[in-house]
């Protein structure tokens, strides 16, 4: 399969609640509809929920959206279900929970790996190559789907989602996750583009969304409009702490994040110097690094 080209920590968990029970077990098929399944990869933890999604698309021929981790049963689980169909393995983005089973899986079916052709600074799988680049504007037309490509950077500046349109789902990678909230850690993460990212998905007219992690989520514009609330709350709280004196990320970690447990303390850190960042660029605070971090006006 070819694309064709164009001109060339936890939101609000009401949301969450709405959200119907689904199977997680690994290896197991989740079908949502006949054009859409689910496998969920044997990764549970603090910062992948029930583990890895990663969903099979059509019927006739199959593409692959993140296979996950380097794991031989999931990616055999993955190859079965794909019936010998399997043409191309996309990736939302390459860190290490969503793209390290892609040359396993590729061994196992053929397919083209195509993801983003954006590096990664940060934390990332650093042994990914991809056969195929994509980016915004890109589609790939399958026999009975048609995925639009769609570059989101925020939580990683290579992160890519992809549009099933006839159904109207998008399938998210880590744009959103169910009833937890999406890390945004520089140098890779960028809040002022997240919320961008956010902003533009709000003007689609999506049915569902098909997040990295956990279960399909509805009504997309209010998981939406919950997950930007709760970045901007956070925004307020951190300009308040720095307004209020705390000059340092980790004392204003200390004074906000009172509800996580200490092991989320570091994630919680990178979320603040992004906010922090994006309220520098705005010319609301002067600072850089771990600190000092001072108000400006």
């Amino acid at each position: 399969m070819r694309a064709s080209y164009r001109a060339s920590v936890g939101y609000d968990s009401r949301m969450s609640e709405r959200q119907p029970q689904e199977d997680f077990t690994p290896g197991r098929v989740h079908r949502i509809n006949w054009r859409l399944a689910r496998i969920t990869a044997a990764n549970p933890g603090m910062m992948t929920g029930p583990g890895t999604n990663t969903w099979i698309v059509g019927q006739a021929d199959r593409v692959v959206v993140d296979p996950g981790p380097d794991d031989a049963a999931h990616q055999e689980a993955v190859a079965a279900a794909g019936e010998g169909r399997i043409k191309a393995i996309l990736i939302t983005h390459t860190h290490p929970d969503h793209s390290p089973g892609a040359r396993r899986l590729q061994a196992l079916t053929g397919a083209q790996v195509m993801a983003h052709p954006r590096e990664l600074a940060g934390i990332r799988d650093t042994s990914f190559q991809a056969d195929e680049l994509l980016d915004e504007g890109d589609r790939l037309d399958g026999g009975d789907f048609t995925l639009h490509v769609l570059h989101t950077p925020g939580h990683a500046s290579d992160h890519l989602c992809f549009l099933l349109e006839d159904d109207r789902i998008l399938i998210a990678g880590d744009q959103v996750m169910d009833g937890a909230t999406v890390v945004i850690s520089p140098p890779d993460g960028n809040m002022q583009d997240y919320l961008d990212s956010l902003h533009r998905l709000m003007r689609l007219d999506l049915a569902a969304i098909a997040p990295g992690h956990g279960r399909l989520l509805q009504p997309p514009r209010e998981v939406l409009e919950a997950v930007i609330e709760h970045r901007l709350h956070r925004e307020r709280m951190v300009l308040q702490a720095v307004m209020e004196g705390e000059e340092q990320i980790a004392d204003l970690v200390r004074r906000i994040y009172t509800h996580i447990p200490e092991a989320l303390q570091r994630v919680a850190f990178g979320s603040v110097r992004a906010h922090l960042e994006k309220l520098r660029d705005e010319g609301r605070v002067a600072g850089g690094g771990d600190g000092p971090w001072r108000p400006l006006g």
